[in-house]
């Protein structure tokens, strides 16, 4: 039966936190605020960026009450996302701006008088004047200095953008009596990768329209300190606890992204049945039921995430880890500005400071996902689980024989047109085995750059339909790698044999099957598709051709 504590608080998963509703992790302990004092003391502007919904809404509001609450600045706070629409609009964009923080300023001015003024400021000086004149009136009317936080910075586009950091740096030397005497923009990336195109189509790097910045801040994850401060949060306020191992298994889901670590155990303590009733320990068990179940409903935030994956900078970066491939070198400059634009975003982070790999075990199961969404519903009609599903285990051997017929005849036409060729065939497999696998079981994958393989780890839970306490789990591995022109296919089937056996000690797993696709154009199809076995450290392994 489902219980809640009256005024219970719950774990918010959209908008900033509210402290009387939400748990949180204190937002200014998420920033380097004495940096960011220091900043404002020195005069400079500078920019805050992280992922969306890392709490950078929530962390800005806390420090303009903290700062106004100091007494030595005014700090007021403005989110212009409403100009996003304007576009090379300026008046538009600069009217919006401009209600906005006639809004920001309430109890700093009386700004009942701006309000009435603005539609005539745009008239009669334009909006690629206006937002200098306003702030500039704006604090000479003050007794002390204004620190300003424009949030959603890079939500603006083309001659909006441009206009916004223009007037903010001509109006940058009048500063502090006449100017805001510090700027933070906040966003998603920092102001050097603002790509601005103006209404005549020329591209200006934001750097050069804003190059006065100072510095530029990351909000960081949280860390594993802080997932377990806030989970038990929960457990002091209701009495239900956590498993000792629900800790490192929320990290490896989710590497403290904030909403994924708040959105797995509201779904765990919410909506997933045992975890309903307070008196029951929130398992290990139920953390991977909520995991999969946010996967599957394709949430707004891993929507948004995923939206990215088609952009061209993002491809060049994530196609080649997909694939287990080192980065191609005959770009290398530009592919370094793409990297780190990957690395805002969220999509990948650098493991221990030095390999770059995907951010999270979440992201890693979306981002194939999403990838192969078509083509898994195009394989609708061929990857049914009564055909690959024997005594209720998954056949694998049936399943990969019918993926080679499958790859021979489709890869041709499937994979030509395909944006992320460089990972066709690994992200081709992973589709077929997604169409299987999906509703009884989970895929774990592990992609690292440069590797030269792709491992997947098969988890099945058998008999379907029985409770999970009374399910067995069949557990697969499957080591992915291909031959190129320049390498000897004994070398690369050598290698990998040795690789998926440790992968499947080390997975404690039933099954190991090595997938070798043979790129070179040289072979015919007969050469190429073909299954052998292999016993290497006492474990037999099925070797497949494609």
């Amino acid at each position: 039966m489902r219980t809640r504590v009256m005024n219970e608080k719950f774990f918010n998963t959209a908008g900033p936190v509210i402290p009387e509703d939400h748990y949180m992790v204190d937002p200014l302990r998420r920033v380097d605020y004495d940096e960011i004092i220091s900043l404002i003391d020195r005069q400079r502007y500078f920019v805050l960026h992280a992922p969306r919904q890392t709490g950078k809404t929530t962390s800005l509001l806390a420090m303009v009450k903290k700062i106004n609450g100091d007494g030595k600045y005014h700090c007021a706070y403005m989110n212009v996302e409403a100009a996003q629409t304007a576009r090379n609009d300026v008046n538009a964009g600069m009217k919006a701006i401009l209600y906005e923080f006639e809004r920001s300023v309430e109890g700093i001015i009386e700004s009942a008088s701006l309000a009435k003024s603005i539609p005539s400021i745009i008239e009669d000086v334009s909006g690629h004047v206006a937002l200098r004149k306003v702030l500039s009136d704006c604090c000479e009317s003050l007794a002390k200095p204004l620190v300003l936080f424009i949030d959603e910075i890079d939500a603006l586009v083309g001659d909006v953008l441009v206009s916004v950091l223009r007037q903010l740096r001509t109006g940058y030397t009048d500063r502090p009596r006449s100017f805001p005497i510090s700027v933070m923009l906040c966003g998603v990336r920092d102001v050097r990768d603002y790509r601005i195109r103006q209404s005549d189509g020329e591209i200006i790097t934001g750097g050069s329209c804003f190059n006065i910045k100072a510095e530029s801040l990351r909000l960081g994850d949280f860390s594993q300190d802080e997932i377990r401060e806030l989970y038990e949060q929960h457990t002091e306020a209701t009495g239900q606890t956590f498993d000792e191992g629900v800790y490192p298994k929320v990290w490896l889901l989710t590497h403290g992204q904030p909403w994924l670590t708040n959105a797995l155990v509201n779904r765990a303590t919410s909506k997933i049945p045992e975890g309903w009733d307070r008196k029951n320990n929130i398992t290990v068990d139920i953390m991977e039921q909520a995991a999969e179940a946010l996967i599957l409903e394709r949430a707004t935030h891993l929507d948004q995430l995923t939206d990215k994956l088609r952009e061209e900078r993002v491809r060049r970066v994530i196609a080649p880890m997909a694939a287990g491939e080192p980065w191609p070198n005959d770009s290398e400059k530009p592919l370094v500005d793409d990297i780190q634009y990957a690395i805002d975003l969220g999509l990948i982070r650098r493991d221990d400071g030095k390999s770059l790999v995907i951010s999270n075990d979440i992201y890693m199961e979306i981002i194939p996902r999403e990838l192969t969404a078509i083509m898994q519903d195009n394989l609708v009609f061929r990857a049914e689980q009564p055909w690959y599903v024997s005594g209720g285990k998954i056949d694998m051997p049936k399943l990969l024989r019918d993926f080679q017929q499958f790859f021979r005849e489709n890869a041709g036409s499937w994979l030509g047109d395909y944006e992320y060729k460089e990972a066709g065939f690994q992200l081709m497999l992973q589709a077929f085995l997604q169409r299987v696998v999906n509703g009884g079981g989970w895929i774990g994958r592990e992609y690292a750059l440069g590797s030269g393989r792709v491992d997947l780890l098969v988890r099945w839970r058998y008999p379907k339909g029985e409770p999970r306490s009374r399910q067995g789990e069949q557990r697969i591995v499957l080591e992915l790698k291909t031959i190129r022109k320049n390498r000897s296919p004994d070398a690369v089937i050598a290698e990998g044999l040795e690789q998926i056996a440790r992968y499947a000690d080390a997975s404690d797993a039933g099954e190991a099957h090595l997938v070798v696709c043979d790129e070179r154009s040289n072979r015919s199809w007969d050469e190429k598709i073909y299954e052998r076995e292999k016993m290497i450290a006492g474990r037999d392994i099925k070797v497949w051709g494609l």
